[in-house]
């Protein structure tokens, strides 16, 4: 039995990003009965209590709340943990599987103490975490020294993202690295037109099918909020702009509409948050089209989950999106007029089945949870 930890994600039930959903899905497909996979959860009320979710022996941990260094504590003592248990149940061998850099100016003893007990230690970076605008310099300068340490440390630095795999063997030749992709849902909705939550949704913010250009991820600078509100509104659709995100009492909202004026514009529409996955599916589907402007992290599950169920994607051109969209996508620039003029030239139609052909088809033979999830397998048991 090969038994692997992974340390670092908030844990089980998925409720947030891209980590917890990584980590339900390598959960859910499990097809090696040989592996035994242990989670750490963060929790502000339990601590070292044990559950099982879908077969995986999960952990509560609460660390102490010490602002944003809360997570280095929870990734410290969810290894000092899991290393006590491998010591109490006679674990020989184990994996640890760290999702995140932010433990790595204090990992060198961890690893010592898993190499001592024949384990292999790997991590995932999560993309570029330190160019993120909301840390401050300080913070930013510890993250790009914990991710140099990592990358010294780790037996192996798995990227979900070919354009993050080629920056670190770039940046730190003597690292290890392995890309293993994200993956995606491709299970179209089951809903239509005429079901009552679709109604309801599509009345509420006056929208109708294929007559919204839609933009849904965190509301944060990075992801170029300002840029595609701007050219969006500099454009001469007579669509509608969807913005699906947590902009409610976030302080960025109200910087946003100063720098943009959209507010003034009636075809942008904040329409807040949605976690219901299907109806978050059909609005995908009827969009006329998605704009993804994500310039930070490796491969996005947003845009994932565009090329699966969008058909005409206008994609933010970095490294990280076009080795993912490949030639399924249109690609544009920050330059000032250069997505209004896309806009405009893909709204008066064009032949998006097409494209959405193209962009399924890259899906399902590079980035289905099926797929991945095997890899994964076959890296934790060695059959590589």
């Amino acid at each position: 039995m090969q038994d692997v930890f992974i340390i670092g994600s908030r844990g089980l039930p998925a409720k947030y990003g891209g980590f917890e959903t990584f980590v339900e899905e390598l959960i859910s497909h499990q097809s090696a009965k040989n592996i035994r996979y242990h989670v750490a959860c963060l929790s502000d009320t339990k601590h070292k209590l044990h559950f099982d979710y879908k077969g995986a022996d999960c952990f509560y941990l609460n660390p102490p709340k010490l602002g944003p260094a809360r997570v280095i504590a929870y990734d410290m003592m969810a290894i000092a943990y899991a290393l006590s248990y491998c010591d109490q149940h006679q674990i020989k061998k184990p994996i640890f599987y760290v999702l995140g850099n932010t433990i790595g100016a204090f990992i060198a003893p961890f690893v010592k103490q898993i190499h001592d007990r024949g384990g292999r230690f790997l991590i995932n970076p999560d993309g570029l975490e330190w160019k993120r605008s909301k840390w401050s310099r300080p913070v930013q300068a510890y993250l790009k020294f914990a991710e140099k340490q990592m990358t010294k440390y780790a037996d192996l630095v798995i990227s979900d993202n070919s354009g993050i795999d080629r920056y670190l063997k770039q940046v730190y030749p003597w690292s290890k690295t392995r890309f293993i992709a994200y993956g995606t849902e491709t299970t179209p909705s089951s809903l239509t037109a005429t079901d009552s939550k679709v109604e309801a949704y599509f009345q509420t913010f006056g929208i109708k099918e294929k007559e919204y250009y839609l933009i849904l991820g965190r509301f944060v600078p990075e992801n170029n909020y300002q840029t595609a509100i701007k050219e969006f509104m500099a454009s001469s659709t007579k669509r509608d702009l969807v913005i699906i995100c947590n902009h409610e009492g976030n302080p960025y909202f109200k910087q946003l509409l100063a720098e943009t004026g959209c507010d003034k514009d009636p075809r942008v529409k904040f329409v807040g948050t949605l976690y219901d996955k299907e109806l978050l599916t059909y609005i995908r589907e009827e969009a006329f089209a998605y704009i993804h402007g994500h310039e930070v992290g490796g491969t996005n599950p947003g845009l994932l989950e565009a090329l699966a169920h969008t058909n005409l994607n206008l994609v933010l051109g970095v490294d990280f999106n076009q080795s993912v969209a490949r030639s399924a996508a249109f690609y544009w620039t920050k330059e000032k007029g250069q997505l209004a003029e896309l806009i405009n030239q893909v709204d008066t139609g064009l032949d998006d089945i097409a494209l959405g052909r193209k962009a399924k088809a890259i899906i399902q033979e590079h980035y289905t949870w099926e797929k991945i999830v095997g890899e994964y397998e076959a890296l934790f048991l060695d059959e590589h």
